[in-house]
């Protein structure tokens, strides 16, 4: 709730049994409820929005107020690479919208979707310091109103690569809802992380073939002190498992130096990766693989120009991704 008190004009009262005037100021406390208990943090409030009519009344009002409009889409269990996108966008905009939606459709029936961090208080909290102006919190029926389903999806080989060959739908939902959230919405901006590498030149593709007005802001991995990429899966990891994924940024920044030191064969670069990795027990490689940007279209050795070099591992249940673009003159 919000707490405003407004004064009206004071007025001179006559008080015959005191022979005298006094003065009375009269107050007026104006009250207003958001869509949900909104984030208190000092004196600044944040509203969260839960359904589709208020996101798109917002976003007009901002429109017709002239007001640039930045957009982080994220499924929540914020963390600091968010953090990054936030401010990133809290810099460029005038308005920041932060959407926190898990989204089934990106997640297969075998997958982690009921099992995926919910925390909207805690997420509400990082978000706003961040620099979030909304957050946009919206139920699944909200997003997918109807019994059939209306797709967006991108089609060719750059879905069906990298993480594409083991979850052949996954970028299907991907696209679906970045497109909804574009048109309640209607960013300026929409930021992105570079360790979800494929999900960028995939939306790339998509804001060009549907002419989507809109301005895809990606910004770098942001890792932990001792190199592991920040994800909302690694609470998944046990201390072992922890300590075992630190190969993943190890075994990509020992393909860097490689390059910078000549090596151009992509096989071998790929080789020398997948030794780093097999050397730890507890690793499990679903794919490394390099692709060519953008686009990721196919390599052949010599490597030459902007090169993607993504991995994806499991350790026990958790699987994660990490990349890294090789340089190669």
């Amino acid at each position: 709730m919000q707490i405003g008190i407004f004064a009206s004009a004071g007025m001179l009262i006559f008080s015959p049994d005191k022979n005298a005037f006094r003065f009375e100021m009269c107050f007026f406390i104006y009250l207003r409820f958001p869509s949900l208990h909104p984030v208190q943090k000092g004196k600044i409030f944040m509203t969260i929005y839960q359904t589709v009519s208020e996101i798109k009344e917002f976003s007009a009002r901002c429109r017709k107020e002239g007001k640039s409009i930045g957009l982080v889409p994220t499924m929540g269990a914020l963390h600091e690479g968010h953090a990054s996108l936030i401010k990133k966008a809290a810099e460029e905009n005038d308005v920041v919208i932060v959407s926190v939606f898990v989204n089934p459709t990106q997640f297969a029936p075998n997958e982690d979707f009921d099992a995926y961090p919910r925390q909207l208080k805690e997420d509400a909290k990082k978000a706003e310091e961040a620099g979030a102006t909304v957050i946009f919190a919206p139920a699944p029926k909200e997003m997918y109103p109807s019994s059939d389903m209306t797709w967006v999806e991108v089609t060719g080989d750059i879905t069906k690569v990298l993480c594409g060959k083991t979850r052949p739908t996954h970028f299907r939902g991907v696209t679906t809802v970045v497109s909804k959230l574009f048109n309640l919405t209607m960013p300026d901006r929409a930021y992105f992380g570079q360790k979800d590498a494929q999900q960028v030149e995939v939306l790339r593709r998509m804001v060009k073939d549907l002419f989507f007005n809109v301005e895809l802001r990606i910004l770098p991995i942001v890792r932990e002190e001792d190199g592991l990429a920040k994800s909302s899966r690694n609470i998944y990891l046990s201390d072992a498992e922890r300590k075992a994924a630190l190969v993943l940024s190890k075994s990509l920044i020992h393909a860097k130096e490689l390059v910078l030191q000549g090596e151009n064969r992509g096989d071998i670069l790929i080789q020398k990766v997948r030794e780093d990795i097999e050397a730890e027990p507890l690793a499990d490689i679903d794919y490394i693989e390099i692709y060519g940007l953008p686009g990721l279209v196919p390599v052949t050795s010599p490597l030459t120009g902007r090169n993607l070099l993504a991995l994806a591992v499991r350790f026990g249940t958790t699987r994660l991704i990490d990349n890294i673009v090789l340089e190669v003159k």
